[in-house]
């Protein structure tokens, strides 16, 4: 591998000198913060800057403006989730340690960037010749710091866009542009051409990451500028580790080999350097990861069960025992690789010796219980697959059976049957999957403590449960028949009869108001407490609401006709899907609001533009068409007789409610229109992936469409005036202004072409036999290179060194030798560049460079001179 230096550093002296470095610019040292971060919107700290997310978005205020530390991160599960790729590649990995150095609103790129430089280059001893640099396709401050002040040539600096350069958090959170390092590792590992033709990273790889922190992103994707902008860096430790150690990939660093051995040592496999297609060699290093990740979760508080952070952590373990048994070993094993694991990774962490007993009896409790639950589930399975010798799939239900019922392994499961040449229904799988996560949400949504369960069950015995005259009523006289208190001056208040809709199939509950003749609360949701007793949950406004009291209970119409819009349109929607994708297509979860509708279903592939269109055409054909929307009750089997589709989230019994909008026929217990006209215009506004096989869109009805059609109009009209012409014309009109700006381009480059002609005339007279060394300053770096360029093209020029002070202060060289020559122009500013305190290069006639010290321009000037002298 070529890295650049092969001076080896342990993993702890690589981490102590990255420290060590930012304590002597004045940065606290903090200690790695837990896994278990105090942020709800990620499940893991997954990277060196969570920790301090309260201080760049102004939450709090810092206790020191800079800091540095090496932090725990696992990525697994959620958004930032590499479990799956963990053995699959060279780098991917659960748990690993993020270096990092931040700044608080103290300094910025014009810091951040030589420091990062300076440790890379002086420090660690990476050969700057071989380290390329990315910024975000936006970032001139950033190019032009890396250029001009540093010296990093402009061929070695790429822009990327969003995807590669822009960084954030999560869907919430800190975030901006960035800027990485990419070490060049040779032909070897692919063509040249720098990171942009390279997406993988295999020769030009990542390994630092500069993140200018300068928005705060909301859960609406809006950006706000943070307080004070400020850095965060991220610099994998393994990643670097393997570049220092002067090996291939992070399995071979001196934190994942003990590991690795000890893995082979187990099974009585082989491991084989580099080969990722090797099976074995793949379970080895899933067994030597999923011990550290285990190791270093459970010694932070993280303990195996079926929810959230227990879940995954329980996923870890039960991959690396199924890998184990996929390399045929029957003994208990991560038992003594969580021992090696601890021992590797106990002089950074002693806490982990000190909880060494306890964290091995969690993972060997959990490897025994998997281990059993393997053998019962290989029985199960053996026997679905063996009922039918001649089936070419395993049913999703019984996959999700093994997988809810026993903790098999989906992935065990897809293994086995592919041995018999037998697929698994994913779709039924994962449709299985949303089921039941929708009845977790719905339940723990309902959870309340034993004493408040026996006293809606007291109302129910006593009372019965809720009539419901929504469906006709927006307005009913009812008797207050239990008022409840909650937290925060929030009560729960039942009445024997409602016209509140309370939430259920993907409908949220309504709002509104109770009157009594002593009081009037204003309600806040609708829900169920028990089934089919209704919960008004409420706010008193004015007086008392009592027990026993008539009452007088008002929807908010408003806000339920614009739901009941959204509802049938939903209806309206899953059939043009249906119509335009195919009946594979099947609802797997919705959420009808007022503001919105959004509609979650089977698919395989994202859904075209030309596709969008289609749907809102054959839905709008339904409201266009007004016809009458038809609610009515009738046994479950005529209503399958009638090809009513059943829809997700709703329980059903004997007698359903069925819905017929247009050509869509439903089962359905919401409220909606009474006929498809009321709708109005339906718009979808987004449509995007939700998992494996699962899509969602987003559509406006009624008010809202038509809000959204008119701020469009405004914008294209806003824009129209901009270009001076009219909306019809939008489209030619931006044209001609791309071409005017194209022509005004040329005409530039063709004047500044002009000009360079003139001054290289100039230039060219002060030629010492075909050789031109001196100094031209205020130009910028490319136009520095066209001047130098241009004099090269003069008859009695043949050599030409320029440098100059640039507008922006820094310094530009540029070095010009003829086309052909056998030597590089960068020989000429190798030297020369490091009197202005910079660097730079180029593999062909031309070569630039940058330094930030205009004062030794004159002794550059002198290096290229001596340097032409033994110029070939």
């Amino acid at each position: 591998m070529t890295s650049g230096t092969h001076t080896p550093m342990s993993a702890d002296q690589l981490r102590d000198s990255f420290t060590g470095f930012f304590a002597e610019k004045d940065h606290t040292v903090v200690p790695s913060a837990s896994l278990i971060p105090h942020d709800p919107t990620v499940m893991f700290n997954v990277a060196g800057m969570v920790p301090f997310k309260s201080y760049f978005v102004g939450d709090e205020q810092p206790p020191y403006e800079r800091a540095v530390s090496s932090q725990k991160c696992a990525r697994a599960g959620g958004k930032h989730n590499d479990l799956d790729d963990v053995g699959r590649t060279k780098r991917h990995l659960v748990f690993f340690e993020m270096l990092g150095n931040f700044s608080f609103g103290d300094y910025f790129k014009s810091k951040a960037i030589p420091w990062s430089w300076e440790l890379v280059t002086e420090r660690w001893g990476f050969d700057g010749d071989q380290i390329w640099v990315t910024v975000h396709e936006t970032d001139d401050e950033a190019e032009a710091i890396w250029h001009e002040e540093v010296g990093v040539p402009m061929e070695r600096i790429q822009r990327l866009g969003d995807k590669d350069n822009y960084w954030q958090m999560g869907d919430t959170g800190p975030c901006g542009p960035c800027s990485e390092l990419h070490i060049d590792r040779g032909p070897a590992f692919g063509p040249d051409g720098g990171p942009l033709g390279d997406p993988f990273g295999d020769r030009f790889m990542e390994f630092w990451n500069l993140v200018f922190m300068q928005f705060n992103q909301a859960a609406d994707g809006s950006r706000t500028p943070l307080p004070k902008p400020s850095i965060d860096t991220g610099a994998g430790l393994e990643r670097i580790l393997a570049l220092k150690q002067g090996v291939d990939s992070v399995w071979e660093t001196d934190l994942m080999q003990p590991l690795i051995d000890a893995a082979q040592s187990l099974t009585g496999k082989t491991y084989r350097v580099g080969d990722y297609d090797d099976r074995d060699s793949f379970g080895l290093r899933v067994l030597a990861e999923h011990a550290r990740s285990g190791a270093m979760l459970v010694n932070d508080g993280v303990f195996p069960s079926n929810e959230a952070r227990g879940y995954v952590l329980r996923r870890i373990l039960r991959r690396a025992v199924r890998f184990a048994y996929l390399l045929g070993t029957d003994k208990l094993v991560m038992p003594q690789l969580t021992e090696v694991a601890i021992d590797v990774m106990s002089n950074a962490y002693p806490d982990l010796r000190k909880n060494q007993d306890f964290i091995v009896s969690v993972i060997a409790k959990e490897e025994e219980r998997f281990r059993h639950t393997l053998k019962n589930g290989l029985s199960i399975l053996d026997t679905s697959l063996s009922d039918d010798d001649e089936a070419e799939v395993l049913s999703g239900s019984t996959a999700f059976l093994l997988h809810d019922t026993y903790g098999f392994p989906l992935e065990l499961t897809q293994e086995i049957a592919s041995e018999r040449n037998v697929e698994v229904d994913l779709a039924g799988f994962t449709t299985e999957m949303t089921a039941q996560r929708e009845r977790a949400k719905a339940a723990a949504k309902g959870a309340v403590d034993d004493a408040t369960l026996d006293g809606y069950r007291e109302v129910v015995e006593q009372f019965g449960v809720t009539e419901f005259v929504g469906y006709s009523d927006n307005e009913a006289q009812s008797r207050v028949l239990a008022v409840m208190e909650a937290d925060d001056g929030i009560v729960e208040i039942f009445l024997d009869r409602t016209p509140f809709y309370a939430e259920s199939g993907g409908q949220i509950g309504d709002t509104g108001a109770i009157v009594t003749d002593t009081g009037r609360a204003e309600v806040l949701d609708t829900t169920f407490a028990l089934p089919s007793l209704r919960r008004h949950t409420a706010r008193i406004v004015d007086g008392v609401v009592t027990a026993g009291q008539v009452a007088t209970a008002t929807i908010d119409v408003e806000r339920r006709d614009a739901i009941r819009r959204n509802h049938t349109a939903t209806h309206l929607l899953h059939h043009a899907l249906r119509q335009v994708l195919g009946d594979h297509v099947k609802q797997a979860g919705s959420w009808v609001g007022p503001d919105r509708l959004r509609f979650d279903f089977s698919h395989y592939d994202a859904v075209t533009a030309d596709q969008i269109l289609e749907i809102e055409r054959l839905s709008n054909t339904e409201t266009l068409a007004n016809t009458p929307a038809r609610a009515f009750e009738t046994t479950k089997d005529e209503a399958e007789a009638l090809g009513a589709i059943a829809f997700f989230g709703d329980k059903y019994g004997d007698i359903v409610r069925v819905l017929e909008a247009g050509a869509s026929v439903e089962l359905c217990g919401g409220t909606h229109v009474r006929a498809t006209g009321d709708i109005g215009t339906i718009k979808v506004i987004s449509e995007s992936s939700i998992g494996s096989n699962l899509r969602r869109i987003e559509a406006f009805t009624g008010a809202n469409s038509v809000a959204l059609l008119q701020r469009d109009e405004r914008l294209i009209s806003d824009v129209a005036g901009m270009v001076g012409t009219n909306a019809d014309d939008l489209a030619g009109g931006v044209q001609r202004k791309l071409d005017e700006i194209k022509s005004l381009n040329d005409e530039i480059k063709a004047l500044r072409s002009q000009l360079a002609m003139g001054r290289a005339t100039e230039i060219a007279a002060i030629a010492n036999d075909g050789v031109v060394v001196t100094q031209v300053d205020g130009l910028t770096p490319g136009d520095l290179r066209e001047l130098a360029i241009a004099v090269r093209q003069q008859p009695s020029v043949h050599l030409v060194v320029l440098a100059g002070e640039t507008p922006t202060g820094g310094v530009a060289l540029v070095a010009a030798v003829p086309p052909g020559s056998t030597q590089p122009a960068s020989d000429l500013l190798k030297d020369a560049a490091r009197a202005v305190g910079g660097g730079g290069g180029g593999k062909g006639d031309i070569a630039t460079a940058g330094g930030k010290d205009p004062s030794g321009i004159p002794e550059a000037l002198a290096r290229a001179a001596a340097a032409i002298s033994s110029f070939a």
